[in-house]
């Protein structure tokens, strides 16, 4: 008994030892700039905040927004594959996949697609 918390004891403290030694060693550093600053989006917190910026960076963000939503919507018509009728999960897979395609192909019309302009 005596000799189990012995070990116990040992193994517990040579784990603190360990950690504190690797902390010490390691060359991570709490305080970075980034870190410090209240933004991590890409803009620079400490100069001018009427900068402008770019408004295409966040039309393809909102883009990427709602495709991703719409993924997420498709990805449970798989599941629900084997419980449903086949005839109607097809009709509005269908549906659902030719609205997405009409809304990708109107983005890609006007443009907000392309970002080299």
């Amino acid at each position: 008994m005596f000799l189990t918390l012995m070990m116990s004891m040992i193994i517990f403290f040579i784990t603190i030892l360990m950690m504190f030694i690797s902390s010490l060693i390691s060359k991570k550093t709490f305080m970075d700039r980034e870190k410090c600053s209240p933004f991590e989006c890409g803009f620079d917190p400490m100069n001018y905040s009427r900068l402008p910026f770019s408004l295409r960076f966040f039309l393809i963000a909102i883009i990427f927004l709602i495709f991703d939503v719409e993924i997420a919507l498709i990805l449970p018509m798989i599941l629900i594959i084997k419980s449903s009728n086949i005839f109607n999960w097809l009709i509005t897979s269908l549906i659902f996949i030719f609205i997405l395609l009409i809304g990708l192909y109107h983005e890609w019309n006007q443009g907000a697609l392309e970002w080299s302009n």
